[in-house]
């Protein structure tokens, strides 16, 4: 027993312990983005809409829910990677606007094949609160302006749950560990 270093054994349970309680974790946020999916999926069927959400806890709440904001002013245009509602990619025209109240919003306008941005004077808008860049929201218009096709519906069952694969890799990165270690003890003990 004298042989077996305490203090590397100490630090690889420890290891491995933190590693077992990772992959528990995620099964527990797999459980959880499990149901927040079910809660957005059943909101996007509700016709009735929110105000533009002005926080992180209203943006979360708002998501896939119908909602119209007054664009009073056009801050900036662009255009991203969109497809529109066959599938097809193309670009999707933006434009990051001022509201009533202060504020900002992120429109996504709608589709075009080319990245040429149509321009917008701005105005009232409606459509779906969806994910945007960086935990923000944008809205998809229900109904683009002239000269834009409309833009795919975003749908809560594309948000990724890879909650699963994550939890694996860390039971996996605890047996490995556990592995590495028995076989580096064994050789030690017969040195």
């Amino acid at each position: 027993m004298r042989r077996i270093p305490l203090f590397a054994t100490l630090v690889v349970i420890a290891a491995i312990a933190t590693m077992i309680a990772l992959g528990v974790w995620q099964l527990q946020r797999r459980d959880q983005k499990e149901a927040l999916i079910a809660r957005y999926t059943q909101v996007e069927t509700l016709s009735s809409s929110v105000p533009w959400p002005r926080d992180a806890a209203a943006a979360e709440a708002a998501l896939f829910r119908h909602a119209q904001v007054r664009c009073n002013r056009v801050l900036a245009q662009g255009a991203t990677a969109g497809r529109n509602q066959t599938g097809t990619m193309g670009w999707a025209q933006t434009a990051r606007c001022a509201l009533d109240g202060g504020g900002e919003a992120t429109v996504a306008l709608g589709w075009t094949q080319a990245p040429v941005v149509k321009p917008w004077a701005g105005g009232a808008i409606e459509g779906l609160i969806a994910p945007g860049e960086g935990g923000s929201v944008r809205m998809i218009a229900g109904k683009p302006p002239a000269g834009l096709q409309p833009l795919a519906r975003p749908d809560p069952r594309d948000i990724p749950n890879n909650h699963f694969a994550y939890a694996i890799q860390w039971f996996l990165f605890a047996g490995v560990a556990a592995v590495i270690y028995v076989l580096a003890l064994r050789r030690k003990l017969r040195a």
